[in-house]
């Protein structure tokens, strides 16, 4: 009788990238161990219903992480910025206390998921663009913890520009919902590294069940690369709404409904993000394209 394989260790799985981690390791077959702060809530029951163990624990608190991590094959790690006071600080403490944990309870892989451009951010993350630095800094600060770490094998992803970020729900280039429009400061002409996040978790389950293969990859992740006047195409075919890709000032924009986080997006115009979809075909990794990832999550949007 085969032995069951070790589990892997998934923190976020309650969130978007761990979620799609979680999801695709336990399609491979491979046992996850979610880390949850909350066993009762309901996204930690839903990852529960297709197989995970809940462990309880927190990423401010080493000796649950630690404790968590005992006996697993790897550990999928991914840190937001800390909103309850730290900011980009409680990031990297998260992160290191997640290395540090996973270092004192003997696991041999780790795979971190980042941001496309942490570390190539230095020519750009400056003046008009200097409020930037702090993000950029901690995912690179972070990236260089995880390669200076004892691990037998680890992998970095950095997935671009999340096609979910589309979605009438998220409010983020809709905030006014489908009928509204695009609403955004990327220019007609810029071209955007767009990723499903189905498509991370696949990247990162495929490095934890290929550890030797995936060894030392830093893997700029994207599944499509379009400018905004195609996927203003794609959106009015799948929705049948007509929609052009929008050029406005910051002004128009913010009247318009748009978040403070799109102000972010108008570097991407001076300064696209590195990933391609190459990158992941090179390795065999499948990808969604935009117009395959429209239909399937767009269609009904607005019928």
């Amino acid at each position: 009788m085969t032995p069951e394989p070790s589990p892997a260790l998934v923190v976020g799985a309650t969130g978007r990238q761990g979620g799609a981690t979680a999801r695709a390791l336990l399609a491979a077959g491979i046992p996850v161990r979610a880390l949850v702060r909350d066993p009762e809530n309901t996204r930690a029951k839903e990852i529960q219903a297709l197989g995970a163990e809940l462990v309880t624990g927190d990423l401010d608190d080493l000796a649950s992480v630690t404790r968590a991590a005992e006996g697993v094959r790897a550990v999928f790690s991914v840190q937001m910025p800390d909103m309850e006071g730290r900011g980009f600080e409680g990031e990297v403490a998260q992160a290191v206390n997640l290395i540090e944990g996973a270092q004192a309870a003997g696991v041999p892989q780790f795979v971190h998921t980042s941001v496309s451009g942490a570390g190539q951010h230095v020519s750009w993350v400056k003046d008009r663009w200097a409020w930037m630095e702090p993000y950029y800094s901690a995912k690179a600060g972070i990236q260089d913890r995880v390669r200076e770490a004892a691990f037998t094998h680890w992998t970095l992803i950095k997935p671009g520009f999340f096609m979910e970020n589309f979605l009438p729900s998220a409010r983020i280039m809709f905030p006014r919902g489908i009928e509204g429009g695009l609403v955004t400061l990327l220019k007609p002409a810029t071209r955007l590294s767009l990723i499903a996040v189905a498509d991370i978790g696949t990247a990162a389950a495929t490095a934890i069940t290929q550890p030797e293969r995936f060894n030392r990859i830093e893997l700029e992740l994207a599944g499509d690369f379009l400018p905004m006047t195609e996927i203003a195409e794609i959106l009015s075919r799948i929705t049948g709404r007509e929609m052009a890709a929008p050029d406005l000032t910051g002004e128009e924009a913010t009247a318009a409904g748009m978040p403070g986080m799109g102000f972010a997006q108008a570097r991407i115009n001076e300064e696209p993000q590195p990933a391609r979809p190459e990158f992941a075909r090179d390795l065999g990794l499948p990808l969604t394209g935009f117009e395959t990832w429209a239909r399937e999550h767009l269609r009904d949007a607005v019928r």
